[in-house]
Protein backbone atom coordinates (compact mmCIF):
# COMPACT_ATOMS: atom_id res chain seq x y z
CA UNK A 1 0.00 0.00 0.00
CA UNK A 2 1.22 3.47 -0.86
CA UNK A 3 1.81 5.97 1.94
CA UNK A 4 2.31 9.66 1.16
CA UNK A 5 2.96 12.47 3.59
CA UNK A 6 3.56 16.06 2.64
CA UNK A 7 3.59 19.38 4.48
CA UNK A 8 2.35 22.77 3.41
CA UNK A 9 4.35 25.39 5.25
CA UNK A 10 2.82 28.10 7.40
CA UNK A 11 4.16 30.60 4.87
CA UNK A 12 2.19 28.87 2.11
CA UNK A 13 -0.95 29.04 4.22
CA UNK A 14 -0.46 32.76 4.64
CA UNK A 15 -0.14 33.09 0.88
CA UNK A 16 -3.23 30.89 0.44
CA UNK A 17 -5.35 33.15 2.64
CA UNK A 18 -4.01 36.24 0.91
CA UNK A 19 -4.78 34.87 -2.52
CA UNK A 20 -8.35 34.07 -1.60
CA UNK A 21 -8.88 37.79 -1.08
CA UNK A 22 -7.12 38.88 -4.29
CA UNK A 23 -8.87 40.79 -7.04
CA UNK A 24 -10.58 38.13 -9.18
CA UNK A 25 -10.03 40.28 -12.28
CA UNK A 26 -6.27 40.31 -11.85
CA UNK A 27 -4.27 38.29 -14.40
CA UNK A 28 -0.68 39.47 -13.99
CA UNK A 29 1.92 36.82 -14.88
CA UNK A 30 3.75 37.79 -11.69
CA UNK A 31 0.83 36.70 -9.51
CA UNK A 32 -0.31 33.25 -8.48
CA UNK A 33 -3.16 31.72 -6.53
CA UNK A 34 -3.68 28.56 -4.52
CA UNK A 35 -7.10 26.94 -4.58
CA UNK A 36 -8.84 23.62 -4.12
CA UNK A 37 -9.98 22.04 -7.38
CA UNK A 38 -11.32 18.78 -8.81
CA UNK A 39 -9.56 17.06 -11.71
CA UNK A 40 -11.65 16.47 -14.86
CA UNK A 41 -9.73 14.01 -17.11
CA UNK A 42 -9.99 14.53 -20.85
CA UNK A 43 -8.10 11.54 -22.24
CA UNK A 44 -4.46 11.13 -23.32
CA UNK A 45 -3.37 12.59 -19.96
CA UNK A 46 -5.24 15.81 -20.81
CA UNK A 47 -7.40 17.33 -18.10
CA UNK A 48 -9.18 20.46 -16.94
CA UNK A 49 -9.89 21.64 -13.42
CA UNK A 50 -13.15 22.56 -11.70
CA UNK A 51 -13.06 25.03 -8.81
CA UNK A 52 -15.62 24.77 -6.03
CA UNK A 53 -17.21 28.03 -7.20
CA UNK A 54 -18.02 26.37 -10.54
CA UNK A 55 -15.23 27.95 -12.62
CA UNK A 56 -13.68 25.69 -15.25
CA UNK A 57 -9.93 26.12 -15.77
CA UNK A 58 -7.91 24.99 -18.76
CA UNK A 59 -4.18 24.37 -18.12
CA UNK A 60 -2.73 26.02 -21.23
CA UNK A 61 0.76 25.82 -19.73
CA UNK A 62 2.33 23.85 -16.91
CA UNK A 63 5.63 23.76 -15.06
CA UNK A 64 5.29 20.08 -14.17
CA UNK A 65 4.06 16.68 -15.33
CA UNK A 66 0.81 15.50 -13.79
CA UNK A 67 -1.11 12.26 -14.36
CA UNK A 68 -4.83 12.95 -13.87
CA UNK A 69 -7.37 10.62 -12.30
CA UNK A 70 -11.13 10.95 -12.16
CA UNK A 71 -12.60 12.90 -9.20
CA UNK A 72 -9.17 13.58 -7.70
CA UNK A 73 -9.11 16.66 -5.46
CA UNK A 74 -6.00 18.85 -5.53
CA UNK A 75 -4.38 21.95 -4.10
CA UNK A 76 -3.67 24.03 -7.19
CA UNK A 77 -1.01 26.75 -7.49
CA UNK A 78 -1.72 28.62 -10.72
CA UNK A 79 -1.34 31.85 -12.66
CA UNK A 80 -4.17 33.23 -14.79
CA UNK A 81 -3.21 33.65 -18.46
CA UNK A 82 -6.52 34.79 -19.95
CA UNK A 83 -10.24 35.07 -19.41
CA UNK A 84 -13.08 32.98 -20.80
CA UNK A 85 -12.62 31.18 -24.12
CA UNK A 86 -13.51 27.84 -25.74
CA UNK A 87 -15.95 26.91 -23.01
CA UNK A 88 -13.56 27.56 -20.10
CA UNK A 89 -13.74 30.43 -17.63
CA UNK A 90 -9.97 30.94 -17.52
CA UNK A 91 -6.83 29.72 -19.20
CA UNK A 92 -4.10 29.14 -16.62
CA UNK A 93 -0.50 28.13 -16.10
CA UNK A 94 -0.06 25.43 -13.44
CA UNK A 95 2.86 26.30 -11.18
CA UNK A 96 2.38 23.32 -8.88
CA UNK A 97 -0.28 20.79 -7.96
CA UNK A 98 -0.67 18.48 -4.94
CA UNK A 99 -3.10 15.61 -4.63
CA UNK A 100 -5.48 15.75 -1.65
CA UNK A 101 -6.58 12.54 0.01
CA UNK A 102 -9.90 11.90 -1.79
CA UNK A 103 -12.10 9.03 -0.68
CA UNK A 104 -15.50 7.43 -1.06
CA UNK A 105 -17.91 7.05 1.85
CA UNK A 106 -17.90 3.61 3.48
CA UNK A 107 -21.09 1.83 4.52
CA UNK A 108 -20.92 1.15 8.26
CA UNK A 109 -22.47 -2.16 9.26
CA UNK A 110 -22.23 -4.76 11.99
CA UNK A 111 -19.37 -6.54 10.23
CA UNK A 112 -16.98 -3.58 9.93
CA UNK A 113 -18.10 -1.46 12.92
CA UNK A 114 -15.11 -2.57 15.02
CA UNK A 115 -12.42 -2.67 12.35
CA UNK A 116 -13.17 0.81 10.96
CA UNK A 117 -11.82 2.37 14.16
CA UNK A 118 -13.22 5.01 16.46
CA UNK A 119 -10.19 6.80 17.93
CA UNK A 120 -10.36 10.49 18.88
CA UNK A 121 -9.89 13.09 16.15
CA UNK A 122 -10.52 16.84 16.06
CA UNK A 123 -12.29 18.53 13.15
CA UNK A 124 -11.05 22.09 12.69
CA UNK A 125 -13.25 22.87 9.70
CA UNK A 126 -16.01 20.96 7.90
CA UNK A 127 -17.68 22.30 4.77
CA UNK A 128 -19.20 21.30 1.44
CA UNK A 129 -17.60 22.43 -1.79
CA UNK A 130 -17.64 20.99 -5.29
CA UNK A 131 -19.83 17.99 -4.34
CA UNK A 132 -17.37 17.01 -1.62
CA UNK A 133 -17.35 17.11 2.15
CA UNK A 134 -14.04 18.75 2.98
CA UNK A 135 -12.51 18.27 6.42
CA UNK A 136 -9.49 19.91 8.01
CA UNK A 137 -8.64 17.80 11.04
CA UNK A 138 -6.04 17.26 13.78
CA UNK A 139 -4.83 13.99 15.27
CA UNK A 140 -2.03 12.51 17.36
CA UNK A 141 0.53 10.72 15.22
CA UNK A 142 3.86 9.07 15.98
CA UNK A 143 5.18 9.13 12.42
CA UNK A 144 5.73 5.36 12.24
CA UNK A 145 2.57 3.38 11.46
CA UNK A 146 0.00 5.06 9.17
CA UNK A 147 -3.44 5.86 10.57
CA UNK A 148 -6.72 5.61 8.66
CA UNK A 149 -9.28 8.36 8.12
CA UNK A 150 -12.74 7.55 6.76
CA UNK A 151 -16.26 8.88 6.50
CA UNK A 152 -18.87 6.20 7.15
CA UNK A 153 -22.59 6.06 6.51
CA UNK A 154 -24.57 4.34 9.23
CA UNK A 155 -26.65 1.34 8.27
CA UNK A 156 -27.18 0.56 11.94
CA UNK A 157 -30.33 1.91 13.68
CA UNK A 158 -30.31 5.72 13.62
CA UNK A 159 -31.11 8.07 16.46
CA UNK A 160 -31.63 11.05 14.15
CA UNK A 161 -34.61 12.08 12.03
CA UNK A 162 -35.57 9.78 9.15
CA UNK A 163 -34.80 12.41 6.50
CA UNK A 164 -31.23 12.95 7.73
CA UNK A 165 -28.27 10.87 6.50
CA UNK A 166 -26.08 9.92 9.46
CA UNK A 167 -22.34 10.08 8.79
CA UNK A 168 -19.39 9.56 11.11
CA UNK A 169 -15.86 10.88 10.63
CA UNK A 170 -13.71 7.98 11.82
CA UNK A 171 -10.04 7.70 12.82
CA UNK A 172 -8.16 4.44 13.35
CA UNK A 173 -4.71 4.79 14.98
CA UNK A 174 -4.16 1.00 14.95
CA UNK A 175 -2.86 1.39 18.51
CA UNK A 176 0.31 3.00 17.18
CA UNK A 177 2.46 5.52 19.01
CA UNK A 178 0.72 8.91 19.15
CA UNK A 179 3.10 11.52 20.54
CA UNK A 180 2.84 14.40 18.04
CA UNK A 181 -0.04 16.60 16.92
CA UNK A 182 -0.58 16.80 13.17
CA UNK A 183 -3.12 18.49 10.95
CA UNK A 184 -4.58 16.76 7.91
CA UNK A 185 -6.98 17.40 5.06
CA UNK A 186 -9.38 15.04 3.29
CA UNK A 187 -12.26 15.22 0.81
CA UNK A 188 -15.18 12.77 0.56
CA UNK A 189 -17.31 12.35 -2.57
CA UNK A 190 -20.96 13.15 -1.75
CA UNK A 191 -22.49 12.43 -5.15
CA UNK A 192 -23.59 8.85 -4.24
CA UNK A 193 -25.79 10.36 -1.50
CA UNK A 194 -28.00 12.27 -3.93
CA UNK A 195 -31.73 11.62 -3.89
CA UNK A 196 -33.20 11.71 -7.40
CA UNK A 197 -36.48 13.00 -5.99
CA UNK A 198 -34.91 16.02 -4.31
CA UNK A 199 -32.36 18.75 -5.01
CA UNK A 200 -30.73 18.42 -1.59
CA UNK A 201 -30.11 16.06 1.32
CA UNK A 202 -29.51 16.76 4.99
CA UNK A 203 -26.30 15.39 6.48
CA UNK A 204 -25.39 14.89 10.11
CA UNK A 205 -21.63 14.39 10.58
CA UNK A 206 -20.53 13.00 13.95
CA UNK A 207 -16.94 13.56 15.14
CA UNK A 208 -15.60 11.88 18.27
CA UNK A 209 -13.04 14.08 20.01
CA UNK A 210 -11.02 13.14 23.08
CA UNK A 211 -13.51 14.43 25.63
CA UNK A 212 -16.70 15.02 23.66
CA UNK A 213 -18.69 14.21 20.54
CA UNK A 214 -19.53 17.02 18.11
CA UNK A 215 -22.18 16.80 15.39
CA UNK A 216 -22.07 19.02 12.31
CA UNK A 217 -25.42 19.44 10.53
CA UNK A 218 -25.20 20.56 6.90
CA UNK A 219 -27.36 20.53 3.78
CA UNK A 220 -25.84 19.16 0.58
CA UNK A 221 -27.44 21.09 -2.29
CA UNK A 222 -26.61 19.52 -5.65
CA UNK A 223 -26.87 22.70 -7.71
CA UNK A 224 -25.12 24.97 -5.25
CA UNK A 225 -21.44 25.12 -6.11
CA UNK A 226 -20.49 27.90 -3.69
CA UNK A 227 -18.77 26.54 -0.60
CA UNK A 228 -21.03 26.10 2.42
CA UNK A 229 -19.09 26.70 5.64
CA UNK A 230 -20.59 24.87 8.60
CA UNK A 231 -18.04 25.51 11.31
CA UNK A 232 -17.99 28.51 13.62
CA UNK A 233 -14.28 29.21 13.12
CA UNK A 234 -12.57 27.44 10.18
CA UNK A 235 -8.83 26.91 10.68
CA UNK A 236 -6.56 26.61 7.60
CA UNK A 237 -4.76 23.33 7.02
CA UNK A 238 -1.02 23.26 7.81
CA UNK A 239 -0.25 19.75 6.60
CA UNK A 240 -2.03 17.03 4.71
CA UNK A 241 -1.64 13.26 4.92
CA UNK A 242 -2.74 10.40 2.70
CA UNK A 243 -3.48 6.98 4.14
CA UNK A 244 -4.65 3.96 2.17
Amino acid sequence: MRKIFFTISILSIGIFLFLLSCDENSSSLGEFRINIATIVPGGENAYSLLLDNGERLWPAATAMTYHPSYNQRVFLNYTILSGAQNGYDRYIKINDIWNILTKQIIELNAQNADSIGNDPVKANAVWIGGDYLNVSFMFNYGGVKPHAINLVKKELPSESLSDVIDLEFRHNSYNSQRDKFYEGFVCFDLKPLRDENSDSVKLSVRVKEKTRVITYDVVYRYNQVIQQAVTEMPIPVISSSEYY
